[in-house]
């Protein structure tokens, strides 16, 4: 067995030239409830770009990415709901050719393949605790989603119709829209020709939305305010065109408005909420409750192309990596 592996590996923060495609050591069982998975798929994520740019912190060098599936080769002694041989998904660093992961990794359900898997674990769990946990979607509820064809936004667009509410999605072009409107969006707002306030006011009456998942951050926030109605709900999820400026709590009082910023670990604090919250994911997309849509997949050795595309925007859906 060789005691190699090949991974991307940043040494100091920055654009994607810090991506480096290295020969590694191969992780090892230490632990007692680590588990060893051969990588099959791998998900990207604007996280990824966050810690490879410094926005998010890490100890470097180190091995980023957040998410995969594969195949599992050991466990530790503790491990009993997984043996060698299972099919998993897991959330930890993950842009290598192997993988221990301990608390955050959890057994596939029969007939889920591993690409689907890897592709809906970090975005299908963020996209299920923001409509469950962040703002608790109800049926009539206004909805307002940015980047809605988006890895998340195409999947937020679903969950808050199967909630029986009215999706309003944000996109950049034509394209986007019909992935928007296919995904279940009653109305649909290109930000690039038209004004999202208006046509938010237009669509609503003049109410506004009862909630905003706002995964865009700097360049949407001010819209998100204006867009909420009173006593409406922000949530604010993401930094994709860069972090929220400071700003006065003291202007939520002209709405009593509630504003919040999540993070997904904190809604996953024990293993037993990661159990809990990923079958209730796999169970939907297994019943075609929630449908994954996938744009690309890249190698592992192409991630620097794979980064600029999703940092250009010009992705809709899901882009992993495969070993």
């Amino acid at each position: 067995m060789a005691s190699s592996m090949k991974a991307i590996q940043v040494k100091s923060a920055g654009g994607v030239e810090v991506l480096e495609y290295v020969t590694t050591e191969r992780p090892k069982i230490t632990g007692p409830t680590d588990v060893l998975i051969k990588n099959h798929f791998m998900g990207v994520n604007f996280i990824d770009i966050y810690h490879r740019t410094g926005i998010y912190k890490l100890s470097l060098p180190a091995i980023i990415g957040r998410e995969g599936a594969g195949i599992v080769e050991s466990v530790g002694e503790d491990v009993k709901d997984i043996q060698p041989g299972d099919h998993v998904a897991y959330l930890c660093p993950s842009y290598a050719e192997f993988t221990i992961a301990s608390k955050y990794v959890v057994k596939l359900p029969d007939g889920l393949d591993l690409k689907l898997a890897a592709a809906s674990v970090l975005q299908g769990l963020t996209s299920l605790l923001l409509v469950t946990q962040s703002y608790e979607v109800k049926k009539g509820d206004w909805i307002l989603i940015h980047a809605a064809a988006g890895g998340c936004g195409l999947l937020l667009v679903q969950l808050v119709k199967n909630c029986g509410a009215h999706a309003i999605g944000t996109v950049s072009n034509d394209e986007k829209a019909k992935l928007a409107l296919s995904a279940g969006a009653e109305h649909i707002i290109n930000y690039t020709t038209q004004n999202v306030v208006e046509e938010v006011m237009r669509i609503t009456d003049n109410n506004g939305v009862h909630a905003i998942f706002d995964g865009v951050g700097k360049d949407t926030f001010e819209i998100s305010l204006a867009c909420a109605r009173r006593l409406g709900s922000l949530v604010s999820f993401g930094n994709a065109s860069g972090t929220v400026p400071p700003f006065s709590i003291l202007r939520l009082s002209e709405k009593n408005l509630k504003l919040m910023r999540p993070t997904l670990y904190n809604y996953l604090a024990t293993k037993e909420e990661f159990k809990k919250y990923s079958t209730e994911l796999f169970t939907m997309i297994k019943e075609g409750k929630l449908n994954i849509k996938i744009w690309k997949t890249y190698k592992l050795s192409d991630v620097k192309q794979a980064h600029l595309d999703l940092e250009g925007r010009k992705t809709s859906g899901k882009l992993l990596l495969q070993p």
